[in-house]
């Protein structure tokens, strides 16, 4: 049973104070509209639903939301709608330069501004590659607006010479294969053609598939719609259904801040444990309940994600990809297994208007190789673990399932990178003093830092230590790192080493222990060395003066709260405002 109640209908919508009487204002905005060849009684009191698109040719992995935008509109139209698709901005992951977390922010500020300021009643979110989906979320917390996710879908299964390829996790992969001569580079040409062989996104357990997930798991999304295929028949039919939806949800008043609740965001960071998904989850939920104003916290990720099992076999924490995940159930069966095992806020709501456990009670598990009994899960301690100690007081984190566990507890010397710039120049000199017992060790990568906070925190490991078969190495910065990408790294690490965070006076040299079980990290040296080096610490660049760059630096908080901006933290909502035609 759900328990919401919707409001009374009909009422007055929000649009109507564009389109609906017979005053100059009125007659100017429906006018205009109508050059579109819309019929006078579409504008008599139907919701009007906004489609927010992000596709954009260059944005790949949502190369094909055009086309999905028009089973959307079929949907929307079926249930008495107007459905008016807007374009809004598109944070391509591969294309976006310095890296497209500098502009999720941006995304959201623009979407929501594109929903405070139009005639729209309710949204569908149409998200796929990373970010879109993070700050579309944000939007709409920021507005309160009835608003459904549907996702693009991953993109189909790569193969090369007979092994699974995984976007992103291969690409890492090849390439230390190359630097370690163990694969041509003619080799690793030939392989790009299987990395991406349909539209869609990231076909691993990456950052888009996680937040397809989170989405999910929040309730924001219709159930099962995390996993589908871009290219399979299902994922048009879970438009259209998405679009029927909005229009219900519009009548009845059912609004992000019903769903989106504490409950919800605690059996999202369960999920995310239990699929073994990307850290970047960690920020982007943080920063989507700052809208929703929850005081979610790193002490929450650890507390409820430490007891998870990661049951979810899939890249990179295990072998298979989002193609098998679909087939064998999706994530219903996920959310099931955690209401299983007491898990699961049960009672949580969703779009659908039912319960999330109404959702997935009756969900079935079709290979039990690709989502694991928990007795066989790839790791009984899964989520997030959420590190602290004299090296990041605020915080850092590392994804146990996709780490070595013999470098769960290590202490070792480090190697320092002042920034990416510096790693890039040293990490291919034989002369480089490091072996695999080092700690690598890069600096100044954080949201103030690259500007943005970019994917560079999985350091590639030096040639010279590849050559020895050694595939992992403890590598700790103030970055992030792809969803796709493996290995012990910790990331994150806070306050960042651009602000004067501890990390900034690392020294070549001193020893770093990292103990994941105790939830420890700890830079070798005494108080008194510590604050003396921090004394005399200086930044090592000039803040960026001009544009948005210099928005960015001189609003943007610790990746600890969710690299938000200070001034769009807590919902505003979406009040309609003065008309001064």
């Amino acid at each position: 049973m759900s328990r919401f109640t919707p409001k009374p209908w009909p009422r007055k919508l929000r649009s109507q104070e564009w389109y609906g009487g017979t005053s100059r204002d009125v007659i100017y905005h429906r006018g205009w509209l109508k050059n579109q060849g819309y019929p006078h009684d579409l504008f008599d009191g139907r919701p009007v639903i906004g489609i927010l698109n992000t596709w954009s040719d260059l944005t790949p992995c949502n190369g094909h939301l055009r086309e999905l935008a028009e089973k959307v509109k079929a949907g929307i139209w079926e249930a008495g709608g107007f459905p008016v698709e807007v374009p809004v901005f598109s944070a391509s992951e591969n294309t976006f330069r310095p890296t497209a977390m500098m502009f999720r922010n941006l995304a959201a500020l623009a979407t929501e501004e594109a929903i405070r300021g139009q005639p729209i009643d309710g949204c569908v979110l149409m998200v796929g590659c990373d970010k879109t989906t993070p700050s579309l979320l944000m939007a709409a917390a920021s507005c309160d607006l009835p608003s459904i996710v549907v996702t693009g879908g991953p993109m189909l299964n790569g193969w090369f010479r007979g092994e699974r390829v995984g976007s992103g996790t291969h690409l890492w992969k090849f390439s230390e294969a190359v630097k370690a001569g163990e694969m041509t580079q003619a080799e690793f040409l030939e392989a790009e053609a299987s990395m991406s062989r349909s539209t869609g996104t990231c076909n691993t357990m990456g950052t888009a598939s996680t937040m397809a997930s989170m989405a999910e798991a929040l309730g924001m999304a219709l159930s099962g719609n995390a996993a589908i295929p871009a290219v399979d028949s299902r994922r048009r039919v879970m438009a259209q259904l998405t679009g029927r939806r909005i229009v219900q949800m519009v009548k009845d008043d059912l609004k992000p801040s019903d769903i989106m609740t504490r409950e919800a965001f605690e059996n999202a960071i369960r999920v995310n444990g239990a699929i073994g998904g990307s850290t970047n989850a960690v920020i982007h939920l943080l920063a989507i309940a700052g809208r929703v104003g929850i005081n979610l916290t790193l002490d929450d990720w650890d507390r409820l994600g430490r007891e998870v099992p990661t049951i979810v076999n899939l890249m990179p924490s295990g072998k298979y990809l989002m193609e098998e995940f679909f087939y064998a159930g999706g994530l219903p069966v996920v959310i099931k297994r955690l209401g299983e095992s007491g898990l699961l806020n049960k009672d949580a709501l969703t779009v659908s208007g039912e319960t999330i456990w109404d959702e997935v009670k009756n969900a079935v598990n079709h290979n039990e190789d690709v989502i694991l009994p928990t007795e066989k899960a790839l790791t009984q301690h899964g989520g997030i673990a959420v590190l602290k100690g004299n090296l990041a007081p605020n915080g850092a984190v590392l994804k146990p399932s996709a780490a070595s566990p013999h470098l769960l507890k290590h202490r070792g010397r480090a190697v320092v990178f002042e920034d990416i710039d510096d790693y890039k120049a040293k990490i291919n000199d034989d002369a480089l003093d490091i072996d695999e017992t080092c700690v690598m060790v890069m600096k100044n990568c954080g949201p103030k830092g690259y500007p943005g906070m970019a994917e560079v925190g999985n350091m590639g490991l030096p040639p010279k230590v590849l050559k020895k078969g050694i595939t992992d190495m403890v590598r700790i910065s103030d970055a992030r790192m792809s969803g796709t990408a493996y290995g012990t790294v910790v990331l994150h690490t806070s306050p960042e080493a651009a602000v004067g965070g501890p990390l900034a006076v690392v020294r070549n040299g001193d020893m770093i222990e990292i103990d994941v079980s105790a939830r420890r990290i700890h830079l070798d040296i005494s108080e008194e060395e510590l604050q003396a080096r921090l004394a005399v610490w200086a930044p090592n660049a000039p803040a960026p003066q001009g544009g948005y760059a210099q928005i960015f630096h001189a609003h943007v908080q610790g990746a600890d709260t969710g690299a938000d901006f200070d001034f769009l933290r807590g919902c505003r909502g979406a009040p309609v405002g003065k008309d001064s035609h």
